[in-house]
């Protein structure tokens, strides 16, 4: 399977920045936390919006490579304090957000409500960092969807289904052509 390492670096460079927790990811994650505590309710809404993200087409989505569940464990265990609280009260707002917009809570809004929803909030999060102090926090959405990134490409499934993916490699090539529209490479 790709390695830690390597994979946030890809979800960093796709982000266009840095990943957030990534530092702490690598090391094993030991930060102090705030006592946050996900519900049952929580990780299916967080595999909903994943899946918003990441759905399944031709390749499994990110509600089967349970980036949820990644997403609790990279917040409880790997996210300073202050990014667990802004993590938390992003359920929050991005529900009233689908309320706002869609008269609906995430949860019960449809396909395109959810998906017009996500691209309003990538918008949103991107002019808020574009304008953002280095010192600033990052916007939720913008934990939400490395996380989401981060979750599925490290998974399984997403390294083995989504990506093409050798556990063993035979001999190195260093020039082979790429085909438009083939699956990028998982490294072990």
């Amino acid at each position: 399977m790709m390695n830690r390492r390597e994979a946030l670096s890809r979800v960093a460079i796709i982000m266009g920045g840095t990943v957030l927790g990534a530092e702490a990811f690598l090391s094993g994650c030991k930060t102090a936390t705030t006592g946050v505590t996900f519900t049952k309710e929580d990780i299916s809404f967080l595999n909903e919006v994943a899946e918003t993200i990441l759905p399944a087409t031709k390749t499994p989505g990110a509600k089967e490579a349970k980036v949820g569940e990644f997403m609790q464990v990279m917040v409880t265990d790997c996210y300073e304090a202050k990014d667990q609280t802004i993590f938390m009260e992003g359920l929050k707002k991005l529900d009233e957000a689908s309320t706002k917009l869609n008269g609906k809570s995430f949860m019960d809004a449809d396909a395109k409500g959810r998906h017009d929803l996500l691209v309003a909030l990538d918008k949103e999060a991107k002019d808020y960092q574009a304008k953002a102090k280095p010192e600033d926090p990052k916007h939720y959405f913008t934990m939400f969807k490395q996380l989401t990134l981060t979750g599925f490409f490290t998974s399984e499934v997403g390294a083995t289904k989504a990506l093409r993916y050798v556990a063993v490699p035979g001999k190195f090539e260093g020039s082979v052509p790429y085909v438009k529209g083939e699956k990028a490479w998982a490294t072990s």
